[in-house]
């Protein structure tokens, strides 16, 4: 799908555009986007906008010598970059916007995923356009996402969306490093993402941004699995948004899945984090290969980490294979009692009697690489 055609428009902006001298925010090629912004909403488009940018554009109110210093100090940016950066967009557009500040802590919590998705739906259907940035002023490490190419994807996931379109400083995916090669040659089109698509992958080109030409992949991989056609281009560029609007293709698109995950599938592998791992038999896990199944008590080997009810756990092999994501029904403690007590018949009533740990409909079994 093109984007003359779609319904839904997921757009990340990085931070090379939206401070590329980190000393603020800057028109120079926020207009123009902006200006594609406006004309989707005009055709009937609904747009989403993920923008990076924060620590960048606040980076000018710390002394010189801060720039590259502590992680406190970058949260401090953020904060103080992140008001500007909104009222930057806000000066371009005669209809409102949103903030929706995430961390990765918001986006695998079920509940709170579903509530992100509500609030996204909602600002659409009243013609507010959203802006979406990962919350770096409070995350952590555990709670961090780390580049907003792979937190577009999961928004486009979340939205529903047609299209994602992420803007690049390179015109999309070369075969080979354009900066090193003179005979690299842009791909047009991905129709499958492989282990020689991301060979491809170079090193990141901007010194603004935190994502590479590989995040970008990763992010095409999640988005295409939900049925997004995804799009590396070069934000730079006032004709790439003219061709856009066109209905053409000016870098690099990754057509979607034929037959994508269903939504919450989806979520599980590709936004969902793993708080625990059940090692299972090898009976279940042949079983699991070919379709996806109840797992009984009886079936688990053993288990790693801990984990409460409701939790995603990564279903393996003793030998390390990766099977599934899973919600599971059961916490860690009791699990690991039942794994770990002899096989008495009084034990064995009583992995019967607590039903399946994970459930048929809540196990997404993980593509093989």
């Amino acid at each position: 799908m093109n984007i003359s055609n779609s319904r839904r428009i997921v757009i990340k902006i990085g931070s090379a555009l939206i401070a590329p001298d980190q000393d603020g925010c800057r028109a120079r090629y926020l207009l123009t986007i902006a200006q594609f912004i406006v004309r989707c909403r005009s055709m009937g488009k609904e747009v989403v906008l993920v923008s990076s940018g924060s620590v960048a554009a606040g980076s000018h109110l710390f002394p010189e010598d801060a720039k590259n210093s502590s992680v406190v100090l970058k949260k401090a940016m953020a904060a103080a970059g992140q008001t500007e950066m909104m009222a930057t967009w806000d000066r371009f557009f005669d209809f409102p916007s949103a903030q929706i500040l995430l961390t990765h802590g918001d986006l695998r919590d079920l509940e709170r995923y579903n509530s992100i998705r509500e609030t996204i739906f909602t600002l659409l259907e009243h013609g507010i356009l959203p802006i979406i940035n990962e919350n770096d002023a409070v995350t952590s490490d555990d709670l961090k996402v780390g580049d907003n190419d792979n937190l577009s994807a999961m928004v486009a996931a979340a939205a529903d969306a047609d299209v994602l379109l992420m803007c690049s400083d390179v015109d999309g995916l070369y075969n080979k490093n354009p900066n090193l090669h003179e005979d690299a040659e842009l791909v047009h089109q991905v129709s499958e993402i492989s282990e020689d698509i991301y060979a491809m992958a170079g090193c990141a080109t901007s010194s603004v941004g935190t994502g590479g030409m590989k995040t970008k992949i990763e992010a095409a991989e999640k988005a295409t699995s939900h049925g997004i056609s995804t799009y590396i281009v070069n934000g730079f560029k006032e004709q790439t948004f003219e061709r856009l609007l066109l209905g053409e293709n000016p870098g690099t698109v990754f057509l979607p899945y034929d037959e994508p995950m269903h939504s919450q599938q989806h979520w599980m592998t590709h936004t969902a984090s793993e708080q625990g791992e059940i090692v299972v038999e090898h009976d279940y896990a042949e079983e699991l290969k070919d379709h996806a199944e109840p797992l009984a008590a009886s079936n688990i080997s053993h288990v790693n980490g801990e984990f409460s009810v409701g939790d995603t756990v990564l279903v393996r092999t003793a030998k390390g294979e990766r099977l599934a994501k899973a919600t599971t029904n059961y916490s860690s403690c009791l699990l690991n009692f039942l794994a770990e007590q002899e096989q008495t018949s009084d034990n064995g009533q009583l992995q019967q009697s607590i039903g399946p740990v994970i459930s048929e409909q809540d196990i997404a079994i993980l593509e093989k690489s």
